[in-house]
């Protein structure tokens, strides 16, 4: 017997079998907030969404693209659009309109649901419908469906596309990832597993949504019936208050939410106040490799356990997880550290390989079926069966992951992809620029942090201060340069190629890697 896997799994048995369990804590004094919604109104909410769907026209297939900051609504679309057959398109809600509009272009959504935040700066943005999300206007779309109404029948198919998440690439224009239902139920099963998911958790949403659908978490989660807190805005503080206040065990996030709450801790402990969540909290670490001092504060100073897991967007995202084994329990706490600032070793299902030139090469279940209306380019990464990550690195003896440098040109900066290309873009509308390099430099905070290199062209002259607003005029703002060095002239080959490595290299110097 053969039963598709499809993400309508995961609330199936989340309303089944805790129906009476509250499922998500939504966030308070915004538009449209649920408030606290049990699992039993999440799948009727979900059902509603889907026959809205149906009364709207929106077949099985057609896309509906979604711009919005962590919220239950959110949680429910994961349902009630892939879960019947339809793609959701998550958007980031920190995109300038002209980027939301190119994906949402490029994706052919025929819906758009946008968070009231964001309604006016993305007002010139369309699709067939528009709507929201702001209680009102989509009153109807998120309306419980009574018992005995069913949208229009879809056949489960597990090769079917599930969501299409945009990431920034070596190109200037984000590409589609194709993430099939299979692609997102194996991650989902498996995440959970590797971080022991179960029913007595309770679950922080610190990791946006729409970063490769919450990594997958939402849906591992939802199975079972684990209470979710909603987080929309990273700040350290209130995190450690929810932590305190809900029980919290569990969170996901990039360096930087590590950052926050780390330094949220300190003025606490200066204050002679407890920090919540020790022995208790699991949080996992992805978007750059942290260093070993943070991971040792996380488990001495918060009481907490690290969980560090590598992965990409086209990979759902996860390839290999580092968790404390047993046997470094009795190791020193900087040695301990130092372990698991790797990667990790591959998650179940997943095979992870290096070629001649150190790139790494994974192969899995969970890999993306291709980019969206871009054949060309999957085929540039997805060869001879294996997924080719633009990550170089290496395996240690005891087959743990070490990310070593990247091979494409993408700077990760707080958990987010920035192209370079797509920032030095930007710089070169500018008049007074001559020529532009764009590469990641470390940040303590940010992980890496984008830094411009600018020739300024003959006769003009341009302050840092002017070329970085200029760049946030047009760009979301964690895509800008945070600063700007200006050059007389710039490393290049002789056939005219910038020399990325070498223009990085002084900023790299004293680091064992070239991430951070």
């Amino acid at each position: 017997m053969k039963v598709p896997l499809t993400v309508a799994d995961f609330l199936r048995r989340g309303a089944l079998v805790y129906g009476d369990r509250t499922a998500f804590v939504d966030e308070p004094g915004t538009a449209g907030s649920l408030g606290a919604i049990t699992y039993r109104s999440v799948e009727r909410r979900a059902r509603g969404v889907a026959i809205a769907l149906d009364q709207m026209g929106v077949g099985a297939g057609e896309r509906v693209a979604v711009v919005s900051p962590n919220a239950s609504r959110f949680g429910i679309l994961f349902y009630g659009v892939s879960g019947y057959g339809r793609v959701l398109v998550p958007v980031n809600y920190r995109l300038k309109a002209e980027e939301v509009s190119y994906i949402v272009e490029h994706s052919g959504a025929s819906v758009l649901l946008v968070d009231p935040e964001s309604d006016e700066a993305l007002k010139e943005v369309r699709a067939r419908h528009r709507i929201v999300l702001d209680g009102v206007a989509d009153q109807e779309l998120f309306a419980e469906a009574p018992d005995d109404a069913h949208p229009a029948g879809w056949e489960p198919d597990e090769d079917a596309t599930a969501s299409i998440n945009y990431t920034s690439g070596t190109t200037a224009r984000p590409k589609g990832v194709q993430l099939t239902h299979r692609n997102c139920w194996l991650n989902a099963t498996t995440f959970g597993w590797h971080t022991t998911v179960t029913d007595r958790d309770v679950y922080l949403h610190t990791l946006p949504m729409f970063h490769c659908n919450g990594w997958g978490m939402p849906y591992a989660v939802t199975a079972m019936g684990v209470p979710q807190v909603v987080a929309r805005k990273i700040e350290g503080e209130e995190l450690l208050r929810r932590v305190d206040t809900h029980g919290v065990t569990l969170m996901c996030g990039a360096p930087a939410v590590v950052a926050a709450i780390l330094d949220a801790a300190s003025v606490r402990r200066a204050a002679g106040q407890d920090i919540p969540g020790r022995d208790r909290v699991r949080i996992v670490v992805a978007g750059a490799p942290p260093p070993s001092r943070t991971i040792e504060r996380v488990e001495s100073e918060l009481g907490w356990e690290f969980i560090q897991i590598y992965g990409l967007t086209e990979t759902a995202p996860l390839l290999t997880v580092n968790r404390r084994p047993a046997e470094w329990d009795d190791l020193p706490a900087l040695e301990r550290a130092r372990l698991q600032s790797r990667a990790g070793a591959p998650a179940v299902g997943v095979q992870v390989a290096t070629d001649e030139e150190g790139e790494i090469l994974a192969r899995s279940n969970n890999v993306f079926a291709g980019y969206w209306e871009q054949p060309e380019e999957s085929s540039k990464v997805l060869v001879d069966g294996w997924f080719h990550t633009g990550d170089k690195g290496y395996l240690e003896p005891d087959s743990y992951l070490v990310i070593s440098d990247r091979k494409k040109d993408v700077i990760i900066s707080g958990g987010e992809n920035v192209s370079s290309v797509e920032v030095e873009d930007c710089l070169f509308q500018h008049p007074a620029v001559a020529e532009a390099a764009v590469i990641g430099v470390p940040d303590a905070r940010w992980g890496e942090t984008v830094k411009a290199l600018v020739v300024v062209r003959a006769g003009h002259e341009i302050t840092q201060a002017e070329l970085i607003e200029f760049c946030r005029s047009k760009l979301a703002h964690y895509k800008c340069p945070t600063s700007v060095e200006f050059r007389d002239s710039l490393a290049r080959t002789a056939t005219g190629k910038l020399q990325k490595f070498k223009l990085r290299a002084p900023y790299w110097e004293g680091y064992e890697r070239g991430v951070n």
